[in-house]
């Protein structure tokens, strides 16, 4: 049974190993981030986060990996549940309209994250590609009266935070970690008002929180609430009792258990609070039942007290600006390489292929068939600079020949790697798979940015 949040497949009640199959659905949907804002997110079974998987430990899994056929990227999954190469991923990469199988055994028990693992891992990653497999130890987990599946995300939109419309992902904003949302369960407001995870007084509320990242730490903390169990980053002993605000690494998870003594609601939060109370990530749980006036009494007085004001800290502040004023004039003063020459720029160039592009062209320049389109003595690449230029910048969609076969699929736009890295990157396949060619100069690429209009249709796949 798979789940989504915040929802969680019951417990497992059989006392031994098995086969299991999962099939889990790749697919890129329109979703809501914001009220008025919509964003194009890649998804483990049609939501961010993907789809809960529970497991027991020692089970043996046969797992499938479906691309639905509107997608426009490949995709593939690492689990970190899985003992192998990528945690599966070297076995799942996936085109569109595609499925592809392999299998593990859950050798170690424990709350894991996947995620898709295809280049630029950081984008899937960021646009949602991501959840939470629980490998049920042995002798299972204590029994718990609620259980709840949340997962934290930072999104990175070319919009501000609220700007309404459909928002494209913003390369610079994840690169340098400035997310315009955090929010659990894909959107702000996930588990808000009627959406909320409820509870009753005397019961015990077990949450499962992962974190996707791709970037931020969470500091997850219930406001009211302390945590009697945690399961320290996902593990399966509870190492730690009594704790305020917990840890959730980026690609990590941490279990909670705590019993609700008192009703009223209570909210959750990433307690890096600009983050909650500005960027989305807030949540709530509501607890109903009697009141329990010894545990809580509300409020017992409200009197006026005068307190003496403290004096705005001017030094510190001087200092700040300062200290700011340097930090800009050492980031003005650092010299740009320039002049680089074709071997450096191919061995540069080399960099930002196996960072960026290996994965749908492959390490050998072949592509993949019907698909993507070779590198390797390629005639299309070869025959015009200018077009490989405006390609990269642009994306490119539709039919094209290439060494006289048909291939129809889509690149999308990379007019968020500078100009260095473009020219670099089209020098370097300029110059191998058989290729032979004269460089691409940064001016080239600086002059054609310049000239072609902003990606329209495609865009909103960046």
């Amino acid at each position: 049974m798979l789940t989504q949040a915040p929802n969680v497949p019951p417990p497992i009640k059989r006392t031994y190993a098995t086969k299991v199959i999962v099939k889990l659905e790749v697919k890129e949907v329109v979703k809501k981030l914001s009220d008025g804002v919509e964003y194009n997110f890649w998804t483990f079974g049609g939501d961010v986060p993907g789809s809960f998987i529970r497991i027991r430990e020692g089970d043996q899994v046969e797992f499938h990996l479906n691309n639905h056929p509107t997608s426009k990227m490949p995709h593939n999954i690492d689990l970190h549940a899985v003992t192998g190469p990528g945690g599966g991923a070297a076995s799942s990469f996936t085109a569109p309209g595609h499925s592809s199988q392999f299998s593990f055994k859950a050798l170690n028990p424990g709350l894991y994250v996947y995620h898709c693992a295809t280049a630029p891992v950081g984008m899937h990653v960021a646009n949602g590609m991501y959840g939470l497999i629980l490998v049920e130890p042995k002798e299972g987990l204590p029994p718990v009266n609620k259980e709840y599946y949340i997962m934290q995300g930072d999104f990175y939109t070319a919009g501000k935070f609220g700007e309404e419309g459909l928002q494209m992902f913003d390369q610079n904003k994840a690169v340098d970690e400035r997310p315009t949302y955090v929010v659990f369960n894909g959107s702000v407001g996930s588990l808000v008002g009627d959406k909320a995870i409820t509870a009753n007084v005397g019961e015990t509320v077990r949450l499962f929180i992962g974190n996707g990242g791709p970037n931020l730490v969470s500091s997850f903390h219930v406001i009211g609430e302390i945590f009697d169990n945690v399961y320290v980053e996902g593990g399966t002993v509870a190492a730690q009792h009594n704790v305020q605000t917990t840890m959730v690494p980026a690609g990590g998870s941490v279990i909670v258990d705590f019993k609700v003594e008192v009703p009223g609601t209570y909210i959750l939060v990433d307690h890096s609070l600009f983050r909650a109370f500005n960027k989305g990530a807030l949540g709530m749980l509501k607890v109903s039942g009697p009141e329990n006036l010894i545990a809580y009494s509300g409020k017992e007085v409200d009197a006026v007290y005068l307190g003496r004001q403290a004096e705005a800290g001017s030094e510190a502040e001087k200092q700040v600006a300062a200290l700011q004023a340097q930090m800009r004039e050492a980031i003005k003063s650092d010299p740009k390489i320039s002049g680089l020459t074709k071997e450096i720029q191919i061995a540069k160039g080399k960099g930002v292929f196996m960072q960026t592009c290996f994965v749908c062209h492959q390490v050998n320049g072949e592509g993949i068939p019907g698909q993507i389109p070779p590198l390797a003595n390629s005639d299309y690449l070869m025959a015009d600079k200018e077009r490989s230029i405006r390609g990269v910048l642009s994306g490119q969609s539709g039919e094209m020949m290439v060494n006289g076969k048909k291939y129809n699929g889509v690149m999308i736009p990379l007019n968020y790697l500078p100009d260095e890295d473009v020219a670099n990157v089209l020098t370097y396949v300029r110059n191998s798979f058989g290729n032979s060619g004269d460089g691409v100069k940064v001016e080239e690429v600086r002059r054609l940015r310049g000239e072609t209009p902003a990606p329209a249709a495609a865009s909103k796949f960046e």
